[in-house]
């Protein structure tokens, strides 16, 4: 198991770049989780990409409603105060303390390209490219 930030999960589900990347991961552990959190970013880089024309409207109803279907069961809450305390004490945000909190609960690596996370938090947050490494 695994907990997948939005961007791996918009890779895999919507991707164009770094999609094989996103497939390889999925491959090597499909078992992947996340906060409720994903939904809304997920929603939102889909907007982004509707309005950039790199999909349709309807094309990105039906890639929502398929990664919803396939996280069905994979999504979990996370306590509050465990994300006030990770950011507060690493500057990240609290959106990505969110995927942190769920990582460090579940004793699961995160699996992010973001910099700042992986920084932050060298003990759970791993490149989609070392985890396939390792």
């Amino acid at each position: 198991m695994i907990v997948s930030d939005t961007n791996l999960l918009v890779q895999l589900w919507a991707g164009r770049e770094h999609a094989a990347m996103a497939e390889a991961v999925w491959q090597r552990d499909p078992s992947w989780v996340a906060p409720m959190l994903w939904r809304s970013e997920f929603r939102n880089a889909l907007v982004m990409f509707v309005r950039a024309r790199r999909v349709d409207a309807e094309r990105a109803a039906g890639i929502i409603a398929d990664a919803e279907h396939d996280m069905e069961g994979r999504e979990y809450g996370v306590r509050s105060a465990d994300v006030l305390t990770l950011a507060l004490r690493s500057g990240c945000s609290a959106y990505d303390c969110e995927f942190v909190a769920l990582a460090e609960d579940l004793a699961v690596p995160l699996i992010t390209s973001d910099r700042a996370v992986l920084r932050a938090f060298p003990r759970v947050a791993v490149t989609p490219e070392r985890y396939l490494r390792a």
